[in-house]
C-alpha cells in the first residue's frame, strides 16, 4: 500500500486510526508536534515509498483520509533506532523529554503493532513546520 495523494500532495497519517491520531494532529495544529518518526524497513521500503525530502508539502490526513493540514519537511535524517537524540524527540512533542524516553515508547508503540525493533532497526527522522490548517471555509 502506498501513500495515498491527496490535493496533489503525498498525504501523511499520523500514530494509528482512532484517538490517538486526533491526539498528534492536534499536537501539530498546536505547533507542539514539529517532527515524526518511522521505519525505514516497514513505512518506506515495504510501501515502496521514497523518504520524504527537505522543502516537500504533506498533506495531513485525519482519520477519514482527509487532509486537515499541510506541512514542509525542514530536515529529514536516518539513524540508529540506538541513536535517537533528545533534540528530536523534544521536537516530536508527544511528552518525550530524551531520546531515552522516546525508545522506550516507540518500542512499546511498534511492538503492539508487530513489528521487530532493535537497537540496529533505521529509523527515519523527519523534522517539520505547520505551513497551513485547513478549515472549512477556504479550504487552506
Amino acid at each position: 500500500m502506498s501513500f495515498p495523494v491527496v490535493n496533489g500532495l503525498r498525504g501523511i497519517e499520523f500514530g494509528t486510526k482512532g484517538e490517538f491520531r486526533d491526539e498528534l494532529i492536534a499536537l501539530i495544529l498546536q505547533g507542539k508536534k514539529k517532527a515524526t518518526a518511522g521505519t525505514l524497513e516497514w513505512d518506506y521500503r515495504t510501501n515502496g515509498e521514497p523518504i520524504e525530502f527537505v522543502g516537500e508539502k504533506l498533506a495531513v490526513l485525519n482519520n477519514d483520509g482527509e487532509q486537515v493540514a499541510t506541512i514542509q519537511v525542514t530536515r529529514v535524517d536516518v539513524v540508529r533506532f540506538a541513536n535517537v537524540p533528545d533534540e528530536f524527540a523534544l521536537a516530536e512533542g508527544e511528552g518525550d523529554l530524551s531520546g531515552d524516553e522516546f525508545r522506550k515508547g516507540h518500542m512499546r508503540y511498534w511492538t503492539k503493532l508487530g513489528l521487530t525493533i532493535n537497537e540496529d532497526t533505521e529509523i527515519v527522522l523527519l523534522y517539520f513546520d505547520l505551513i497551513s490548517p485547513m478549515n472549512n471555509e477556504s479550504g487552506l
